[in-house]
């Protein structure tokens, strides 16, 4: 019998699962033992990093969607980046897609006062984009000693090649095990080995096979196929993933 596997799921709308505690359970015993709690606005935060307080396991970001309709509260969200468990600003970005009703002409404005948010604190931040990549490019690159990760990667190798070359790490979610993504398990073997990491966006981004809410367990079958593409046991994949987490995320305390 192969040893359970040791994950950690960097990305994970935790407050936004039907019932945490047990989401967390099976997946502990599936063999992801850490998840990062991401925050989409100021209540959201102040959930997630409540979370992180109680349950074991868990560690929080704090940040700001760009769908959001009303701008970020920087000093709030700087009382929260203090807290010891948070590990990130996240989730930020910037998106465009045309079926949001978001104030497109703030999202600039908001990611880049994130951005200096996590750049005051010493935090990493978990990037979202979509319709907007080459802004999302622009303005990660404003800020030459930026840290972060470019969360739920489904571009090409092109883009993910520019974003690699301005440190960020790129993370694959369940998005790369499907039948029509071949491209995309291109793109996961190619990424370097120390920039590498993976995610649920649970309850996003159900992996092929599955239906239903994407369940922070499920993460196991987005490992296996990353580690096929690469060659790798699944072991191998999940201590690589773990050493790229911790050292992304510094003030993660990995058992």
């Amino acid at each position: 019998m192969s040893a359970v596997p040791r994950l950690v799921d960097t990305h994970i709308h935790l407050d936004d699962l039907e019932d945490p505690g047990a989401s967390l359970a099976e997946a502990h015993e599936a063999g992801v033992l850490d998840v990062i709690a991401m925050g989409v606005d100021g209540p959201g935060s102040r959930r997630v990093v409540s979370m992180a307080e109680s349950m074991p396991g868990v560690w929080a970001a704090v940040g700001h969607h760009p769908l959001n309709q009303t701008a970020p509260d920087l000093a709030a969200l700087g009382e929260l980046a203090a807290h010891p468990r948070v590990v990130a600003i996240g989730e930020v970005g910037l998106d465009h897609a045309d079926e949001h009703r978001g104030p497109h002409d703030a999202q600039e404005a908001w990611f880049d006062g994130c951005c200096r948010l996590a750049l005051k604190y010493g935090l990493p931040v978990c990037v979202h984009t979509r319709d907007s990549t080459e802004a999302v490019y622009e303005a990660v690159l404003s800020h030459p000693v930026l840290r972060g990760v470019m969360h739920y990667w489904v571009l090409d190798w092109t883009w993910a090649r520019r974003f690699l070359d301005l440190g960020f790490y790129i993370s694959f979610s369940g998005v790369v095990t499907r039948a029509s993504r071949q491209d995309l398990r291109e793109v996961a073997r190619a990424v370097p080995a120390d920039r590498l990491l993976l995610e649920t966006d649970a309850p996003w981004g159900t992996p092929r096979g599955r239906s239903g809410p994407m369940r922070p367990a499920w993460m196991l079958d987005t490992a296996e196929v990353v580690a096929a593409a690469r060659g790798l046991t699944l072991a191998e994949l999940a201590e690589l993933e773990r050493a790229n987490a911790s050292t992304l995320f510094t003030r993660l305390r990995l058992a």
